[in-house]
C-alpha cells in the first residue's frame, strides 16, 4: 500500500516520550472537522507547530481511527492562530496565552524574527518591560539551541531528554563539543553514561578499538566505582571490569591505562603487592585528610583547664546532666585531645558528651561551630545542644562561581573547635574541605556510628579513621535507660549484635513495628494503608510532612520509583494547573521532593527535601520550599528534583 502524506497545526499533546520521542498527537488539518491521531516518534513537539506526517491509516481496536506515521516533521507555525498557540504553550519564558495573543496582534507572522532580530522592538508591545524583554529573548534562544540538541541527539539515537542539561554544560557549543569528542558527555554530563555516548560516537563513525574510546571506557568504569564508594580499585579488576564494557582486546586497554597515568588523570599505586588505580583527585585529596588530620591530632590544645575534673563535674550541675564513668572517660580524653572520634550506636550517649564539650567550651570563652552532612542531622545537632548547626556546605560557604568552597585554606573558619556529627556520613572530597577550612589553633570532634551505612560519595572516612590507630576514639556501648524505653534503639543494637529484633506485635504504643507482608503487591497495599491511614490515625501525623518511607532499592515493585508513583497519586494526585511534567516526571504543588546534586548557586545540596511551593507556567519556574527558604527552579531544571515521598536508606 502506497504512503500517504497528512498536513496540518498541532492542537494538542496526547502522549510524548522524551527518552524514545514516541508521540501521539491531535492534528487539526484542512477539510475535517475532527481532530486526527497522529502516532509516530518526534524528538520534540509543541502546540501550535506545523506537522508534515507520511505514513498510513488504520483503525486500533481500542482508540479508533489513527494516521500511523512512519515519518514526521514538525516546523513553526506560519500562520496567527498557529503563532499565538505555540508562544502560549509554555514554549518561551514570560509568554503565556495573554502575551502570546499582545505579542501575534503587534507584530503578526514576523513576531519570531522580532524576538530574533530586532529584540529591542518587543518593548514597544503593552506590558513587556525591559526585564520581561530579556527574559523572553534569553528563553527564546536558548529553547532554539536545546532543539538544535535535540534534532543531533534523536538524529543519532539517542533520546532527547538531556538536551537541556547539555547545554547547561556546554553552551551553544555543544553540537560542534559532540562532534569532536562524544565521550565528553560520560564525563561532563549528569545522567549521560557511557554507553549513551558511546552510540553517538558509533553514529559518528569513531573506531570501536580507537585509545580515544579506551580511555574514555577506562575513565568511565573507574568513575563507576568511584560512585560505588570506592577511592582506588585493583588494577587488575578495574581492566577486567571495563573490558567487558568495550569488548576490546586487554592490550589496548593497557594501552590505554598508560596514557591516562601519562595525561596525569590517573594514579597508580602499589599497596600490599597489588598495584591500586586511583583518580588522580581522589589520590590528592585522600593523602590530603590523612595529613591534615595528623597535623591537628598534634597542634596545642585550645582549651586550657587547669582543673578537669572539677570543670567537668562543674559543667554537669549546671546543666543538669549525670555523665556515667564511660561518658567522662570520653569527655576527659576530648579536653587532651586536639583532634578524637566518638564512636557508638544509639542511645549510647554521644549527644550528651558533645553539649558537655560544647559548655566547656563556652565557659572559656571559645567558640565553637557545629556541622553534620545533611540538613536534618544539622538540624538534630542544633536543637540538642541549644545552637545553631549548619550543614558542612552551608558552614564552608559554597562558592557558586568556582564551585567550590569560601572558606578554606586562605580564609579559615574563625572557631576553636569544630564538632562533625553523623561522621559516617561524609565523603572524602567533603572531609578533604571541611578540614582544609580548619583554622590552625582549632580542635575537632569527630562524632558517629561506625554501624551506620557509609557515605553516598567515595571513602570510608569515619571507619578508615579509627581503623588507622592515629587518632584517639572514644567507644561508647552503654545504652542508657531512656534509650532503652526506644524498640528502635533496642533492636538496633540486636541487629549489630547479630540478633533478632522483637518482631511480634508490642503491647503498648511503640516506635517500632513489624508488619509482614507475602508479596510485593501485598505490601504496596498494606504500605500505603499504613501510610495513609493507621500512622496518622495513631500518632495524629500529616502524612506527607511528618511521614518518610525508606527502601532498599530504587527499582521493583517496592523499589522507591514505583513507591513514589503510588504515593504520588493517592496522597497528591497531579491536577491541571497545579503540577508540570519533565523529564518523565510529574511535580504538583504540595509534592515531597529532594535535590538530588549540590547546586552552589541556589544553595542547595544533595539530599536537602522540601516541598513544591509553586509553579508558574508562563515564567517556567517551580518553586520549592527548603525549610523556610524559597528556591525557584526553571523547568528545565527540574531533574536536578526527585519525589521524595519514599527515598532510599542510603539517600536517607
Amino acid at each position: 500500500m502506497d504512503q500517504e502524506t497528512l498536513s496540518g497545526t498541532l492542537e494538542r499533546i496526547t502522549f510524548h516520550s522524551p527518552e524514545s520521542g514516541f508521540s501521539v498527537l491531535q492534528v487539526k488539518t484542512p477539510g475535517r472537522r475532527e481532530l486526527v491521531t497522529v502516532v509516530g516518534t518526534l524528538p520534540v513537539a509543541n502546540v501550535g507547530e506545523f506537522v508534515d506526517a507520511r505514513g498510513r491509516w488504520s483503525i486500533d481496536p481500542r482508540y479508533g481511527m489513527q494516521f500511523k506515521a512512519e515519518s514526521l516533521q514538525a516546523t513553526p507555525p506560519t500562520t496567527a492562530d498557529g503563532i499565538t498557540r505555540y508562544l502560549a504553550s509554555g514554549l518561551v519564558r514570560g509568554i503565556g496565552p495573554e502575551y502570546a495573543a499582545r505579542l501575534v496582534a503587534a507584530f503578526g507572522a514576523r513576531v519570531f524574527d522580532v524576538i530574533e532580530h530586532e529584540p529591542d522592538t518587543l518593548s514597544t508591545c503593552r506590558g513587556i518591560g525591559p526585564k520581561r524583554k530579556d527574559a523572553i529573548v534569553a528563553s527564546w534562544n536558548a529553547q532554539k539551541a536545546v532543539r538544535g540538541i535535540m534534532l543531533f541527539l534523536f538524529d543519532h539515537g539517542v533520546g532527547p531528554e538531556r538536551a537541556a542539561r547539555i547545554h547547561r554544560t556546554y553552551g551553544d557549543a555543544a553540537i560542534g563539543r559532540i562532534r569532536a569528542n562524544p565521550y565528553c558527555l560520560a564525563d561532563d554530563v549528569r545522567g549521560i553514561g557511557f554507553t549513551t555516548a558511546d552510540k553517538i560516537a558509533q553514529r559518528l563513525g569513531i573506531d570501536r578499538h580507537s585509545p580515544a574510546r579506551a580511555q574514555a571506557g577506562l575513565r568511565y568504569t573507574l568513575g563507576e566505582l568511584v560512585g560505588e564508594g570506592h577511592v582506588a580499585y585493583p588494577e587488575e579488576d578495574l581492566l577486567a571490569r571495563a573490558r567487558d564494557l568495550l569488548d576490546i582486546p586487554a592490550e589496548r586497554l593497557a594501552e590505554a591505562l598508560v596514557k591516562e597515568r601519562e595525561a596525569g588523570a590517573i594514579l597508580r599505586e602499589m599497596v600490599g603487592g597489588i598495584a591500586w588505580v586511583y583518580l588522580a583527585r581522589l589520590w590528592h585529596i585522600e593523602n590530603g585528610v590523612a595529613r591534615m588530620l595528623l597535623e591537628c591530632a598534634q597542634r596545642p590544645h585550645p582549651l586550657r583547664l587547669l582543673d578537669p575534673d572539677s570543670a567537668i563535674a562543674w559543667t554537669e550541675r549546671a546543666i543538669g546532666l549525670a555523665l556515667s564513668p564511660s561518658q567522662r572517660d570520653a569527655v576527659h580524653r576530648a579536653v587532651r585531645s586536639t583532634a578524637m572520634i566518638l564512636t557508638g550506636g544509639p542511645g549510647v550517649g554521644k549527644t550528651t558528651i558533645v553539649r558537655v564539650i560544647v559548655d566547656l567550651y563556652r565557659r572559656q570563652h571559645l567558640s565553637v561551630v557545629l556541622c553534620a552532612p545533611t540538613g536534618r542531622a544539622a538540624k538534630r545537632l542544633g536543637e540538642a545542644c541549644g545552637t545553631e548547626a549548619k550543614t558542612v556546605h552551608r558552614l564552608l560557604e559554597a562558592d557558586p562561581v568556582r564551585g567550590s568552597f569560601r572558606r578554606n585554606r586562605e580564609n579559615p573558619l574563625k572557631t576553636h573547635l569544630i564538632v562533625l556529627d553523623e561522621a559516617s556520613m561524609i565523603d572524602l572530597p567533603l572531609m578533604h574541605s571541611l578540614l582544609s577550612a580548619a583554622p590552625p589553633n582549632a580542635a575537632l570532634l569527630i562524632v558517629g556510628d561506625v554501624d551506620q551505612l557509609p557515605s553516598v560519595g567515595p571513602g570510608l572516612v569515619l571507619a578508615d579513621m579509627i581503623a588507622s590507630e592515629k587518632i584517639p576514639v572514644a567507644r561508647l556501648i552503654e545504652i542508657f535507660r531512656q534509650a532503652r524505653e526506644s524498640a528502635i534503639i533496642v533492636s538496633a543494637h540486636l541487629v549489630n549484635q547479630g540478633r533478632m529484633p522483637q518482631l511480634s506485635a508490642p503491647e503498648h504504643l511503640s516506635d517500632f513495628y513489624f508488619v509482614g507482608a507475602e508479596d510485593p503487591e501485598e505490601g504496596r497495599r498494606l504500605l500505603l494503608r499504613l501510610v495513609k491511614e493507621r500512622i496518622p490515625a495513631r500518632f495524629g501525623c500529616d502524612p506527607v510532612r511528618d511521614i518518610q518511607v525508606l527502601a532498599p532499592m530504587t527499582r521493583g515493585e517496592l523499589g522507591t520509583r514505583a513507591l513514589n508513583a503510588l504515593l504520588q497519586k493517592e496522597l497528591n494526585p497531579p491536577a491541571p494547573g497545579r503540577s508540570v511534567e519533565r523529564y518523565g516526571m510529574t511535580f504538583g504543588i504540595g509534592d515531597k521532593v529532594m535535590q538530588l546534586e549540590n547546586d552552589y548557586d541556589k544553595d542547595v545540596f544533595n539530599g536537602d527535601i522540601g516541598r513544591v511551593a509553586k509553579i508558574d507556567e508562563v515564567e517556567q519556574e517551580m518553586t520549592v520550599r527548603f525549610e523556610d527558604r524559597p528556591v525557584p527552579y526553571d523547568f528545565n531544571e527540574l531533574d536536578e528534583l526527585h519525589l521524595s515521598y519514599a527515598t532510599t536508606v542510603h539517600k536517607s
